[in-house]
């Protein structure tokens, strides 16, 4: 089998994968983006082989695998960044949404103290 087909064949279950995701609503745009825009280059970029055999030879790289390689390396260490900065303003709404719900709280006790009396 021609590692391009298998390469291909890849890229584009990914992205399926993600826009099938998007389109079912178990996944949002904002999360998806990234996912889809590595995807669509590992199209590109197994539809035209030249393109990364150039880049990699244009930054140094001797071998086009090791471009490859430290490229996979490059999109999981900025894959693992958004999802931080994701969960991060999550904690930071939940947060909020804790404390707005403890105010609610004692606003209903203060209610039903004065509805006692």
């Amino acid at each position: 089998m021609d590692i391009r087909i298998l390469e291909l064949s890849v890229s584009l279950v990914v992205l399926l994968f993600v826009v099938e995701l998007v389109r079912r609503e178990k996944l949002t745009f904002k999360y998806a983006f990234s996912w889809l825009f590595f995807s669509l280059v590992g199209v590109v970029c197994s539809l035209f082989p030249s393109i990364p055999a150039r880049v990699a030879y244009a930054l140094g790289f001797e071998v086009p695998s090791n471009f490859i390689f430290f490229g996979l390396l490059v999109m999981f260490v900025f894959l693992s960044l958004l999802l931080t900065i994701f969960l991060c303003q999550q904690n930071r709404r939940n947060d909020l949404m804790a404390q707005r719900i403890g105010l609610l709280e004692a606003a209903l006790k203060d209610l039903e103290g004065k509805d006692r009396t």
